[in-house]
């Protein structure tokens, strides 16, 4: 009873009084509104600013990593986009995913290590961009059939059959921006003193035929116009285009869609325009130049998401999430299986790469592209994309 006593006796106790103290005052020092008023220091403990960081996530090098709490969080790499839409998508857009497993109409297993995966609705993605007139960006959003991210856009014509559409995002292009499809050609009076003229070969619009004057006037009325047109998100065709624009979204027939460079970080560059303006020159991701038609289309810009290609999956879960089974190796099958498979120990016996059936599927050249290639060749390629010493030398560079 006497150790309670002194030990109740040292313990400091608030009075009623001293706790209507200390509310006036703060209320006081509330109503001043950030005054200099002195007053009485506040009594008890400071309370600590509370830390809003997550100390189990950290960025490296653009990444987001986690703290190896568990095994499938150690080799983790995700991907920070905070410009990303986080809702579901425009449903009118977009349509069910049927899946096969790999296997084809008969039943057969066409494609190895597929099956299963997560559910899936496939985005209506406009690749032929032949609605006119300005389009607005509402968003910017994820697509899980594809590397690269999408856009919704709406359009301002009130009498569009279809005001909304997904497009692929190009590096840079954010919400309320604006983008416009010349692909139909310029309108008239975009520019004063430029008239579209697609049929009109380059050799008959020469300074020679014109007056000093006029051709002055036309190249001013000509970079007004790149001005105006070549921005991000912008479809052009390609006899519009300078040289050294990059871009994407490259189309192979006049009226068809988008066949080229359509990947995460992809890009292409305009070399040049033949002199008789029918043909145009591109350099590809790839480093291949190839001819296309000036009449094609492209689009201004680089794809999104750039740094698709250094995320890390962490756990075999994820593939399975993204409908990827197990790949066994040829060395670990039976010599029955695979022609990598038997012998004692790791080793496929000096043999060249191959598949489960004999097809060599490392180095082996399956066509010989250009113009002085075979006759079942790609005619319209000029260059041909670097191999071998020349591809590691361009890397070391």
């Amino acid at each position: 009873m006497l150790r309670r006593a002194v030990t109740q006796s040292c313990v400091p106790l608030r009075s009623s009084h001293h706790s209507l103290l200390l509310r006036t005052y703060a209320t006081a020092v509330r109503a001043s509104n950030g005054s200099q008023t002195q007053g009485p220091p506040p009594t008890g403990p400071a309370k600590r600013k509370r830390n809003t960081a997550n100390p189990l996530v950290k960025i490296v090098d653009g990444f987001k990593k986690f703290k190896p709490i568990t095994p499938g969080l150690r080799h983790v790499r995700m991907l920070i986009n905070p410009h990303l839409w986080k809702g579901k998508p425009v449903r009118d857009l977009t349509f069910p995913l049927r899946k096969k497993g790999g296997r084809n109409n008969t039943g057969q297993i066409t494609v190895r290590s597929r099956g299963g995966g997560h559910k899936r609705r496939i985005r209506i993605v406009d690749f032929y961009r032949r609605e006119p007139g300005p389009h607005d960006v509402i968003r910017i959003e994820y697509d899980p059939n594809r590397s690269a991210h999408i856009a919704l856009l709406k359009s301002r014509d009130k009498n569009a059959l279809q005001p909304w559409s997904y497009i692929l995002a190009c590096e840079g292009l954010r919400a309320g921006d604006v983008v416009t499809s010349y692909r139909g050609g310029i309108p008239d009076g975009t520019v004063e003193g430029y008239v579209d003229e697609p049929n009109v070969k380059k050799d008959k619009l020469s300074d020679a035929e014109l007056g000093q004057e006029e051709s002055s006037e036309a190249a001013l009325s000509l970079g007004i116009l790149r001005s105006i047109t070549i921005k991000l998100g912008n479809v052009l065709p390609l006899r519009l285009i300078p040289p050294g624009t990059v871009i994407h979204n490259i189309t192979l027939d006049p009226k068809g869609p988008a066949r080229l460079v359509r990947s995460a970080g992809t890009s292409a560059t305009m070399v040049l325009q033949e002199e008789k303006g029918e043909y145009c020159q591109i350099r590809l991701q790839s480093g291949e130049v190839r001819r296309v038609r000036a009449d094609c289309c492209a689009t201004i810009g680089k794809v999104s998401n750039g740094d698709w290609k250094g995320r890390m999956l962490g756990k075999a879960g994820r593939a399975r999430w993204l409908g990827r089974r197990p790949h066994v190796r040829g060395v670990a099958m039976n010599a029955r299986d695979h022609p990598h498979g038997g012998g004692r120990g790791k080793s496929k016996g000096n043999r060249h790469p191959s598949s489960p059936w004999g097809w060599n599927t490392k180095g082996k050249r399956t066509r010989k592209p250009g113009p002085r290639g075979h006759k079942t060749g790609n005619k319209y390629v000029i260059r041909e994309r670097p191999r071998g010493k020349h591809k590691i030398s361009l890397i070391v560079k």
